[in-house]
């Protein structure tokens, strides 16, 4: 790929928004857990530009790509995605000005493509049975036919994604918003870069701490965005030597918790975010004494069906 000159006004652009990716605040779930001398937490990360934590690799991707020269306004950057990813390279890419082309499973949710719409990303879709596997393929044969046309982002082999929670993110608030005494860091599977990242960087501020992975009990889950390691095609940037201890959800569980959740503490949350609490609770069982924290990756917004099913269901 030709390398080009940066646009100094989009260099201010990308400075300008920098500011509104990360710094999300850390939520104290006080009323959903109750044992004495364990406390849990959650980062509400929606709180930024693009809506979920997919913010932080989307940004970091798109800025490191521009200051190599490789992504500009006239080159589409090229991704697939199950949905947050690409909403968040939407919604950077439409304050950048710059032109974002997704791979998207047709079965995601309405409201993602909707968002994707209004924020004039184009959609190419694939079979709803292949997920985020097929996109990538997808997006994969789209780049090798026009590698000039594209940037392709592949953000499930690109290091920027992991390196957005380790390199002064994600890890560094964690650990600065607990003054230092998070004993537990537990998370999601999906691309994996929010726990490969954060996880890294944890044990380097504090070789205790502990790291637990979280993914779906069964391939036929219904956690959007994550993925079940064994039948998935799993990520370049994964690296399992990162956690201590993994965790299997079941979706009915996660379902469960965004009732309680909304119910005990006022937040309404995506089945992926009460999956990370499912299993933080589970760990939050097995010890007498920590603080512990996971990710709230998006709210409730994007999951109408979803979230119709759960509370008529009146659990």
């Amino acid at each position: 790929m030709v390398e080009e000159k940066i646009d100094d006004d989009l260099l201010v652009q990308l400075h300008r928004l920098e500011a509104f990716i990360g710094n999300t605040p850390l939520f104290p779930l006080g009323n959903v857990s109750h044992k004495p001398g364990v406390h849990v937490y959650a980062k509400l990360e929606w709180q930024q530009l693009g809506g979920s934590v997919k913010a932080r690799p989307a940004f970091n991707i798109i800025k490191n790509a521009i200051l190599a020269g490789k992504l500009n306004r006239e080159r589409p950057l090229l991704d697939a995605s199950s949905g947050n990813t690409a909403i968040a390279y939407a919604a950077i890419g439409a304050a950048l000005n710059i032109p974002i082309t997704i791979c998207l499973p047709q079965n995601a949710s309405e409201e993602r493509k909707l968002l994707l719409t209004a924020y004039g990303a184009e959609i190419i879709y694939t079979s709803p049975f292949g997920n985020t596997d097929e996109a990538q393929e997808k997006a994969q044969e789209l780049y090798e036919k026009q590698p000039e046309h594209y940037f392709y982002a592949d953000q499930y082999g690109n290091e920027h994604n992991w390196k957005a929670h380790y390199e002064e993110g994600t890890a560094k608030e964690i650990f600065e918003q607990t003054d230092g005494k998070i004993t537990h860091f537990v998370t999601g599977l999906g691309t994996t870069g929010s726990f490969v990242g954060t996880g890294r960087k944890l044990q380097q501020l504090n070789p205790d701490i502990r790291l637990t992975s979280l993914q779906p009990d069964n391939a036929l889950h219904g956690l959007e965005g994550w993925k079940h390691m064994e039948t998935a095609k799993v990520p370049r940037i994964y690296d399992e030597g990162v956690a201590h201890d993994s965790l299997e959800i079941d979706t009915e569980e996660a379902h469960a918790w965004m009732v309680k959740v909304a119910k005990k503490e006022g937040l309404l949350i995506s089945p992926s975010s009460a999956a990370n609490l499912a299993g933080a609770m589970k760990v939050a069982e097995r010890i007498e004494q920590g603080h512990i924290v996971t990710l709230f990756p998006d709210s409730a917004d994007k999951y109408g069906e979803v979230v119709k099913q759960v509370f008529s269901n009146g659990q």
